[in-house]
């Protein structure tokens, strides 16, 4: 599971010069020194900081991977509104949610607060949430729907999510030149997982596949 997500981006806060030394340690993968320097402006409550020493933690850069140190800066960051924070807290409770169920409810709730803040990829993961009935009742309506508008934002994922039910969703109406169209795409973004559901596709309705 990768929990790097987005490159860390530096503040206006009266800790900027700090700050900006401590992203230039980072880029030049001085980690340690750059997580200091991030500590101490997280211990005074800057969101970014926050999000970035939780970051150093759930990759390992420099020190043991530590999730549990991770989800504690993530949330605090989270707390604040940081939209990044947000979605990397909900893919740790998400993952956590194979070993224990409950998680699933608090990666929803994260997961929302990141799709209020257009973080395009929280809605594909939400959307899988409700496709499989995970810490909420299932819903392939809602699930569609965040698919939907994560495809047409150009998330791949999304876009062989939406393919999918359209072409074998049970609820749905089907559609199989939009399947068809979102797997190509997908494809076309480099998601090599796209090719099995195209393959099948086009065994079953080869009419699509010549367009």
């Amino acid at each position: 599971m990768k929990y790097i997500y987005i490159l860390i981006i530096a503040t206006m806060t009266l800790f900027a010069n700090d700050f900006d030394l401590a992203v230039e340690d980072y880029e030049k993968k001085s980690y340690i020194k750059a997580l200091n320097t991030f500590y101490i402006l997280a211990k005074k409550g800057d969101a970014q900081a926050q999000y970035n020493v939780g970051l150093i933690y759930a990759n390992g850069q420099g020190v043991k991977q530590d999730l549990a140190q991770a989800e504690d800066w993530y949330e605090k960051a989270a707390k604040q509104d940081n939209a990044l924070a947000q979605y990397n807290l909900a893919k740790l409770y998400h993952e956590e949610g194979k070993k224990d169920a409950k998680a699933y409810q608090k990666a929803k709730y994260w997961y929302e607060k990141a799709v209020s803040n257009q973080v395009l990829l929280a809605y594909n993961n939400l959307g899988m949430l409700y496709l499989e009935g995970l810490g909420v009742e299932k819903n392939q309506e809602k699930a569609f729907a965040l698919f939907e508008k994560a495809a047409n934002q150009g998330d791949a994922s999304a876009q062989i999510n939406i393919a999918i039910l359209y072409a074998w969703g049970t609820k749905l109406s089907n559609d199989k030149l939009k399947a068809y169209v979102n797997l190509k795409k997908a494809l076309e973004s480099g998601k090599s997982e796209a090719s099995e559901y195209m393959d099948m596709l086009c065994k079953e309705s080869a009419w699509v596949c010549k367009n």
